[in-house]
Order: structure tokens, then C-alpha cells, then sequence
């Protein structure tokens, strides 16, 4: 593939939704100054690592910092799942939504028993995919915005296509992000529309986000009864295993994926 003006190496995100709609422009609940189910529906929509910090700062960018501030002070070993929710148990505790009390289960196979889409998929869709670079976003005046790129080892996006059609995006925020000993694995999964030979339309359905947290494994539902993910068109393209999808919309900004081993 020839070099793409604007191109940034990113540790970050893509999202296969234009963007994830509320009904009454509603928000999911949350509880002010804490981060919970809000944030986490935000994050999958994000496409670079800088939408996620900004997912961060709405309501619990401070708790956080508590959080980390805490365990510093105890001391905790970067390899010491367990000293966050021993040592610092109580701050951890205020600075995230309870678990939810419903018996919501992790879904470990999504893809399981989903309809097949319409059209077959194209095979070289077919696999698993790991996001390696974006395009800068573009000016008004045409030309591309220079920002300073930050790549993050803690944000990590991956997509995989089934040969049915069914898509699972997958961003993993790591306890660099969330504080020490706590994971959220936030997955976005529904189906892949053929529009054409070159264009398709990703229609995400549920989500969960997945992780220990506070000592606790936590299951958190994105897609609630007021909550409605919206499709993203996307024009396909391959080359030397490489495969890019650009946003089919004015700004036309581009996501390259590297194959990677399931």
C-alpha cells in the first residue's frame, strides 16, 4: 500500500459506529464523580486514544487520580493484583459504580447463534484484525489537522469478522489507565452488511465491558433499553494483508488493520 498523507501510528481505537445513540439524547446512568457505564459507552465509541482520555475525564478523571494516589503510597508492586483492593479498598470502591446487581453473565462467544448477514462476507474480511494506524482527522480548509501523535500501549483495539458476518470490536483499558489490579475489556459486537464489492456497514447490537475491578470481576451491559447503536459505512480495501476501511462520510478518514494470529 502507497504511504497516505497524514497517517498516525496509534495504539488506539476504532469505532465501527458512526456513533452510539440515545433515545431523548439520554445518557446511561451514572453517579457523578465516578466512572461507570457512561464512560465505558463512550469509549466504544471512540476512534483515537485522546477520545478515550476524554471518556476518562467525564466524572472520574479525579477519582482515578485518588486511586493512584493511594496506591503509591502503600506501595503496591506493579505485579500485585490484590494490594489496590486490600490497600486502597475503600477509595477504589468510590471511584467506580457498584457492580451491577443484575445477574448479567459475560458473554464469551457473541457470535453464537447470530443470523447470518444477507450477503456472504468477503473472505479476505474474514479473520482477526488489530488496529495500526489512522488518518489525522481533516481541516475545514482541506488540509489535514496536525496533532502531536500519542500512541498508548494501554489502549488496544482490535476487530474480528466471521465468515457469517458477525463483527466483535474489542478495547482492552489496562490498569495503566483504570489504576493497579484493575482490567476492563470493553467488546462492541453485531453484524457486518455487504452494501457492495468495495463498501459495508457495521450494525453493532450489544456490548459488555469485562474486567476485574476493585478486586472484583465485574460484568457491565452497554446496551441498555434506552441505548441504540448506530451503523457505520465503511469503504474496504486490501493489500499485502493489510486491510483499510475509510469512513464513508465527508471526512473520509481512513483505519488500517494488520492481521494478527486468533
Amino acid at each position: 500500500m502507497g504511504s497516505i498523507r497524514g497517517w498516525v501510528v496509534v495504539g488506539g481505537l476504532l469505532s465501527a459506529f458512526t456513533a452510539l445513540g440515545q433515545e431523548g439524547g439520554e445518557r446511561p446512568r451514572t453517579v457523578a464523580g465516578v466512572c461507570g457505564s457512561a464512560n465505558w459507552v463512550c469509549v466504544a465509541e471512540c476512534i483515537e486514544p485522546e477520545c478515550v482520555d476524554r471518556c476518562l475525564r467525564e466524572g472520574c478523571e479525579q477519582s482515578l487520580d485518588r486511586l493512584k494516589a493511594c496506591t503509591l503510597k502503600a506501595g503496591c508492586a506493579e505485579d500485585d493484583t490484590q494490594c489496590s483492593a486490600k490497600a486502597c479498598g475503600n477509595t477504589c470502591q468510590k471511584a467506580f459504580e457498584p457492580a451491577p446487581p443484575s445477574p448479567e453473565k459475560e458473554q464469551k462467544s457473541p457470535c453464537d447463534g447470530q443470523a447470518a448477514s444477507a450477503r456472504p462476507v468477503p473472505q479476505k474480511l474474514v479473520g482477526a484484525w488489530r488496529l495500526a494506524a489512522a488518518s489525522l482527522p481533516l481541516q475545514q480548509d482541506g488540509g489535514f489537522t496536525r496533532i502531536e501523535p500519542q500512541p498508548r500501549a494501554d489502549y488496544a483495539r482490535t476487530l474480528r469478522i466471521t465468515p457469517e458476518g458477525c463483527f466483535v470490536l474489542r478495547t482492552a483499558l489496562k490498569d495503566a489507565t483504570l489504576g493497579q489490579g484493575n482490567q476492563l475489556v470493553v467488546r462492541a459486537w453485531g453484524t457486518m452488511e455487504v452494501l457492495d464489492d468495495h463498501h459495508v456497514k457495521l450494525l453493532a447490537k450489544d456490548g459488555q465491558a469485562v474486567g476485574p475491578v476493585c478486586g472484583d470481576k465485574r460484568v457491565i451491559p452497554l446496551a441498555r433499553s434506552k441505548v441504540k447503536f448506530k451503523g457505520g459505512s465503511f469503504r474496504w480495501d486490501f493489500e499485502e494483508e493489510t486491510l483499510t476501511l475509510t469512513v464513508d462520510d465527508a471526512t473520509k478518514q481512513t483505519f488500517q488493520f494488520e492481521r494478527e494470529e486468533e
